[in-house]
């Protein structure tokens, strides 16, 4: 090998070696990229969940309202129940479109039982019922929103 095309050779090389090297730069900083982007996703599909949960547990805690006033005999709230109850039950089908399925059963079950409650399908002593349909969902969104704390014990 001369010197000409030893020094031809070794510039290749060189080309290669810049070529290899910036391909796997690009490679690296997509998979980054790539990774940051489904983390941002998680973030805001998480914040979704947790502000349909929120907006449900409001609802359902009108709703409660309304049932305690009632069993210490107090004066009804402003709003009718009807008004109520339409908050609830357009809340639980925000849940349904954001959360998981166990999620969303959990919200339709304790809607249900809210909702029998306050009509007068079932006595209103038929709190423990409503206690174990709320923290059945409470259950599952902690769950849904990933907490790593142990269950409350009820």
């Amino acid at each position: 090998m001369n010197g000409v095309s030893g020094g031809t050779v070794l510039a290749l090389v060189g080309v290669l070696l810049g070529t290899m090297g910036t391909l796997v730069g690009q490679h690296l900083a997509t998979r980054v990229e790539v990774r940051r982007d489904q983390q941002r996703q998680g973030e805001t599909e998480r914040a979704e969940r947790k502000e349909a949960i929120l907006e449900f547990l409001a609802a359902a805690q009108g709703v409660e309202l309304v049932l305690d006033r009632r069993s210490l005999g107090l004066p009804a709230a402003d709003e009718p129940e009807d008004k109520i109850l339409h908050a609830l039950w357009l809340a639980k089908k925000a849940v349904e479109l954001v959360c998981s399925h166990e999620v969303a059963q959990a919200a339709h079950d304790y809607t249900e039982a809210l909702h029998q409650i306050i009509r007068g399908v079932v006595a209103n002593g038929q709190a423990s019922t409503q206690r174990e349909r709320r923290h059945a969902f409470m259950e599952a969104a902690r769950c849904e929103l990933g907490s790593n704390r142990p269950r409350l014990q009820r």
